[in-house]
């Protein structure tokens, strides 16, 4: 099976679940921070076709301000899990403070959905997917169907958003990075001049600027402050002690 029939193939069982739980509408993106929609092999953006919306008056994926306004698309920036909406609030298996914080904000903008669920997929690189079920009953427990196949979705919406995001050359090949390159980086990320890192370390100035312009390298970016946002998102830099 090419990549391009196996895209179709999970964009099928992706609406194909949603009729199965009483969400049938969809709306999916591979990436939330672009306006570009998924597209299959022909070009067609599969939202207005194969997924449907609640509002087929409101062709999100043509409006770039979408984004910034849907409630949905801002959890999935501010959580990794899967999440549920039941006309009035959101929530998920677990407390979650950012979605609490959403609640609070007021009244969500719900674009006439009823209920939803929603599967974030967070990729290498920073990227940030996710498919949202929707409905416009409000008689449809969707407390009830997240609770049962909240985690089948999670791994639905993360194969449908890899496969897509490989098949379009958005998948970067695995960067190796050593271990004093990942401290030079680290101290960068956290505001110490090239001298400083040298100290802290115990190199030299030019060995610092040697680790980080080879990192740079690697990273397939050109500038220090490149390398180390493009080693963030990659997961080399982390909250944890910089040894």
């Amino acid at each position: 099976m090419s990549s391009s029939d196996a895209i179709l193939a999970l964009a099928h069982q992706v609406a194909a679940t949603g009729q199965e739980m009483g969400l049938p509408h969809i709306a999916a993106s591979a990436d939330i921070g672009s306006p570009e929609p998924m597209r299959g092999a022909d070009g067609k953006p599969f939202a207005g076709a194969l997924f449907t919306w609640v509002d087929p008056e409101l062709r999100y994926w043509e409006d770039r301000g979408f984004a910034l306004r849907s409630a949905f698309v801002h959890a999935a920036r501010a959580i990794a899990e899967p999440f549920w909406f039941d006309g009035v609030k959101m929530a998920t298996w677990r407390p979650s403070s950012a979605l609490e914080a959403l609640n609070r904000d007021g009244p969500i903008e719900s674009f006439g959905v009823a209920g939803a669920i929603t599967a974030p997929a967070y990729l290498p690189g920073g990227v940030i997917g996710a498919v949202v079920w929707a409905t416009s009953d409000a008689g449809v427990d969707v407390g009830s169907v997240f609770a049962a196949r909240a985690g089948e979705l999670h791994a639905l919406s993360l194969r449908f958003m890899a496969s897509y995001a490989e098949a379009r050359g958005a998948a970067a090949p695995p960067v190796r990075l050593t271990r004093r390159e990942i401290q030079c980086l680290k101290w960068a990320a956290a505001g110490k001049t090239d001298a400083e890192v040298g100290e802290i370390v115990a190199i030299s100035v030019p060995t610092v600027r040697f680790h980080i312009t080879n990192a740079a390298r690697k990273l397939g970016v050109v500038s220090r402050s490149q390398a180390v946002h493009r080693a963030a998102t990659l997961g080399y830099i982390g909250s944890g002690a910089r040894d």
